[in-house]
């Protein structure tokens, strides 16, 4: 299972704007830290300002932040909004002579529900807790 860049951007902007919670953080400081364009970051912190993970201001001294703290966001439901929760193989969608009798469909089932089960169990503070991490995400910012 790969996540798509969507999810990708999504955790490194709040990986981010958790990091600098004493302030409001820009679009632009965010792109430039992770070297990723703009516009999908705005896509990106729409998405994460629509769900409720952030919150957004406009104007001269805007900028988003989070808006419940790190230890409330869950990775897993953040995974689940962003990636969708369809199966990986969808069989009765296709023309496969083994449809009914294989376990392929079942058992990938089983894998992605533990995949999801796993990741449910953190919050971004989690995901934030090594110091050289936080570190990073400090000193490299503006």
């Amino acid at each position: 299972m790969q996540l798509s860049r969507f999810t990708d951007y999504s955790l490194r902007v709040l990986f981010y704007v958790a990091t600098h919670n004493d302030r409001l953080c820009t679009l632009a400081e965010i792109a430039n830290y992770y070297d990723i364009s703009i516009e999908h970051l705005r896509k990106v912190v729409h998405s994460l300002a629509k769900s409720g993970e952030l919150e957004t201001f406009r104007g001269k001294n805007g900028g988003i932040r989070l808006r419940p703290p790190a230890s409330e966001i869950n990775i897993g439901e953040v995974i689940a909004q962003t990636e969708g929760i369809n199966p990986l193989i969808n069989c009765s969608a296709q023309q496969c002579c083994l449809t009914g009798i294989c376990s392929l469909e079942q058992a990938l089932a089983e894998a992605q529900l533990a995949f999801m089960n796993v990741l449910k169990k953190y919050t971004l503070a989690d995901m934030l807790r090594h110091p050289k991490m936080q570190q990073q995400l400090i000193s490299s910012s503006h």
